[in-house]
């Protein structure tokens, strides 16, 4: 194989061999100019290999959405926070947050509603009503 050669793309068997008999440096992947879509691999696999291929980008299922907050949804629960207030737990595991008993609240929260993700979610939401408090009562002097 001659040094000046056109751009394409090689196998990687064809490119190791010219990459080690030619004395050019070439890179080892070049990417596409004009793919519309996301390239995934550069090479297809199998029987077209070396043939450069586009990954097709497909809509998420619609199962996925499940757990995800709607508006209606948020809304309700905002509603109800609003009339109903905090249960006694949330109250005092706020007040651990307040003295910065970060994990204490953890371990309190973790007792109350049972497994330690939706403990950390918990002192979440509450960590971010209280520092929302903060701010309303900084705003208001």
């Amino acid at each position: 194989m001659s040094s000046a050669v056109d751009w394409q793309v090689f196998t990687r068997a064809e490119l190791s061999i010219f990459y080690f008999r030619s004395e050019t440096v070439l890179p080892v992947w070049t990417p596409l100019e004009n793919a519309e879509m996301a390239i995934r691999y550069p090479m297809a696999v199998g029987l077209k290999k070396g043939h450069p291929v586009t990954k097709n980008v497909t809509k998420p299922r619609h199962s996925r959405r499940r757990g995800r907050l709607t508006k209606h949804s948020k809304f309700v629960r905002d509603m109800i926070r609003e009339v109903c207030g905090f249960a006694p737990y949330e109250r005092r595991a706020m007040e651990l947050l307040k003295v910065s008993k970060d994990k204490r609240a953890l371990k309190f929260i973790k007792k109350r509603v049972g497994t330690h993700i939706r403990a950390k979610r918990k002192r979440e939401e509450l960590s971010n009503i209280l520092a929302a408090m903060r701010k309303a009562a900084a705003k208001k002097e």
